[in-house]
């Protein structure tokens, strides 16, 4: 059944048109800079970070932001309808990620929360863990949404 549904999700993403394919390009690239530049994992005048970037970080969001930009594309000229729930975890996948690659120190939220101590003591474990949640959703999303481009409409009974 796995392999099935491995071929399934191949044969809908070789049917998707250039537009498709541009569109999530441009929104990977788009999520990628609208997160790295106040996480300051492109180096910029605008924000500063405290505690230098881990090692994981730019693998995390450049997963998280090729996979929303996969995501986003299953939109471009969708043949199917949305439920909703896949909208919902892109997004929060996509906050996640935010909160998993940004300065444990410098995030407002965070300090608030947890002050400078408590950042560093229980935040900053935890982002790892945010990073692969993330990731997770997001895959979980668009193998669903590519998965159910090419299902059969069963009419409702009036």
């Amino acid at each position: 059944r796995k392999g099935a549904d491995m071929l399934t999700i191949v044969g809908n993403l070789r049917q998707w048109r250039l537009r498709r394919w541009v569109a999530g390009a441009a929104a990977a690239v788009a999520v990628y800079v609208v997160v790295a530049i106040p996480t300051v994992l492109i180096p910029n005048n605008f924000f500063s970070r405290e505690i230098p970037p881990t090692w994981w970080s730019y693998t995390a969001l450049g997963i998280s932001s090729l996979l929303t930009g996969l995501l986003v594309a299953t939109y471009v000229a969708s043949p199917i309808t949305s439920t909703g729930s896949a909208n919902k975890s892109g997004v929060f996948a996509s906050f996640l990620t935010f909160f998993a690659v940004g300065c444990p120190v410098c995030n407002k939220l965070v300090l608030l929360a947890l002050g400078s101590s408590g950042a560093m003591t229980f935040f900053e474990p935890v982002q790892p863990v945010l990073a692969v949640i993330s990731i997770g959703l997001l895959a979980w999303a668009l193998l669903r949404r590519i998965s159910q481009e090419n299902a059969c409409r069963v009419p409702v009974a009036s």
